[in-house]
């Protein structure tokens, strides 16, 4: 059942609230039992480390990287990076698809900390390259954990991101052209959206729509989730080391302003 998925929120959240019991004050729960019973717990980061030559959109120019000063010279380092803003592990804003949507600086900070919901297809997408996910995976991933609740988030994972940091791989381009990786299905994001009320999801594919579909420039499936002012993340790492239901994640990227997208850091919080 889901009470026992959402078991590291709840654990803090009784954690917090006995400690203010056992001091006897009407105050809030405390933080610090909380962050406690948080640290007790398992911390997985969930996003590659970002430099030129790694994996990205087929459209997207390479990132360059320039230190301006040294320790050696200046007695510190600077660096100065230029790459696109989808770039690495990244949010995907809803203005990156839709003028008047929510920006990077938009994004409610309570919607970075969310239930985790893992969605397990690796087995189905090592026969099959092409996979898009069914509404069977949810309905089958319910019958073992319960609803997936309001507010999660919700990952796909294939382990596609074992290709990393091979280009190549990650593209799995045929002989005539044709991108072969696997992607998410508009019957099971409007289940999840429109019915079961996520607040974003994720992959590991540098892409929400299927290899075939990216290939005749078809993001149909990636313009439906921002279309409807919520974000996403591209590019996961790790979701192999991470339970289908139990744990919560944590999503954060800087302030650019105005900002259609960002790289992004992604931590999972596991029993």
């Amino acid at each position: 059942m889901w009470t026992m998925a959402r078991g590291i929120l709840i654990a803090a959240a009784i954690g917090a609230a006995s400690v203010a019991g056992a001091a006897g004050t009407d105050q809030p729960p405390s933080l610090d039992a909380a962050l406690a019973v948080m640290r007790a717990h398992r911390f997985v980061d969930l996003t590659h480390s970002f430099a030129p030559g790694i994996p990205h959109w087929k459209g997207a120019p390479d990132e360059s990287v320039k230190t301006l000063y040294t320790v050696k010279k200046d007695g510190f380092r600077i660096n100065e990076y230029t790459h696109i803003s989808q770039w690495g592990t990244h949010v995907d804003a809803p203005a990156h698809f839709h003028e008047g949507l929510h920006t990077v600086d938009q994004i409610d900070p309570k919607d970075m900390l969310m239930p985790l919901v893992v969605l397990d297809v690796h087995e189905k997408v090592a026969k099959n390259p092409d996979y898009a996910l069914q509404l069977s995976d949810v309905t089958d991933w319910e019958a073992r954990h319960g609803k997936i609740p309001r507010g999660a988030f919700v990952a796909m994972r294939t382990d596609w991101s074992k290709r990393w940091p091979n280009q190549e791989a990650m593209m799995n381009r045929d002989a005539a052209g044709t991108f072969h990786y696997p992607g998410w299905s508009m019957p099971v994001l409007k289940l999840l959206y429109e019915e079961r009320g996520i607040t974003a999801s994720g992959h590991e594919t540098t892409d929400t729509d299927p290899g075939s579909a990216t290939t005749k420039d078809d993001y149909s499936l990636e313009s439906y989730i921002l279309g409807l002012n919520h974000y996403q993340i591209e590019l996961l790492a790790n979701l192999d080391q991470l339970p289908e239901a139990g744990g919560v994640v944590w999503v954060t990227f800087p302030k650019p302003e105005n900002g259609a997208g960002f790289p992004a850091r992604a931590i999972a919080i596991v029993p």
